[in-house]
């Protein structure tokens, strides 16, 4: 709530280089701010959710699986206060097959109101997405997949960036073995195209919320579905 007051009264409370700008130019005319949610999702076409995700403290799954309580209340709400069919989007990095569990819930409260989550979309809410991405994503990277690939997508993306911070981390302890420089390490092997240069900072390791709980996540799948290995392996 402070938050949103603090941005709403045209103070970010958050860095991002480059994001005021942005912030300024949108304010007013697409971008707005506000506390009471329920309003906006009665009243648009498209519903994006970006709640947390944070890691079960308890019960199955404690420690690893991902706590979807914030994005149960969320598709209750916008089931509650809809009043005509929705898109819904996943913004939120979620377990695969979230989307099933997710359509349930709206589904069992939905009052007879039509929710297409996208997981088995017809033709009409796949081009009222991409009509919305195209305003600032070039068309060539707007890529339909089902929305199993989607969900574990935004998993995979996190635990690669990890991987990639934690690799050049442990080339910097063997530089400091042999007497070579990881900042020269780092850029040579960046300037190799099939690497690239970013997430190539040596560091004190990764830190914030994404990506531990995402791996975590990641590991508790491959637990479930009876991949040991690939479990291990994270």
């Amino acid at each position: 709530m402070v938050k949103i007051c603090c941005i709403g009264a045209g103070y970010l409370p958050i860095y991002e280089p480059g994001l005021e700008d942005v912030v300024k130019e949108c304010r007013g005319s697409n971008l707005l701010f506000s506390a009471d949610v329920a309003k906006p999702v009665r009243e648009v076409d498209i519903v994006s959710v970006s709640v947390n995700t944070p890691t079960e403290t308890r019960g199955l799954g404690a420690g690893k699986a991902a706590d979807l309580t914030y994005w149960e209340s969320a598709a209750r709400m916008s089931a509650d206060v809809s009043k005509s069919d929705k898109i819904v989007v996943e913004k939120s990095t979620v377990p695969v097959k979230t989307a099933e569990a997710i359509e349930k819930i709206l589904t069992h409260n939905s009052k007879g109101i039509n929710f297409q989550i996208l997981s088995n979309p017809d033709q009409k809410a796949i081009l009222a997405l991409k009509d919305v991405y195209a305003q600032w994503v070039p068309e060539d990277r707007i890529r339909n997949t089902n929305l199993w690939s989607a969900e574990l997508s935004k998993l995979a993306a996190d635990a690669f960036l990890a991987q990639r911070i934690s690799s050049v981390n442990a080339m910097s302890a063997l530089c400091e073995a042999t007497g070579a420089n990881v900042s020269e390490v780092s850029y040579a092997v960046g300037k190799d195209t099939r690497i690239g240069p970013k997430f190539l900072n040596a560091s004190v390791g990764f830190s914030g919320s994404c990506f531990q709980k995402d791996i975590l996540n990641l590991v508790y799948i491959c637990e479930c579905n009876i991949l040991p290995e690939v479990a291990q392996y994270w």
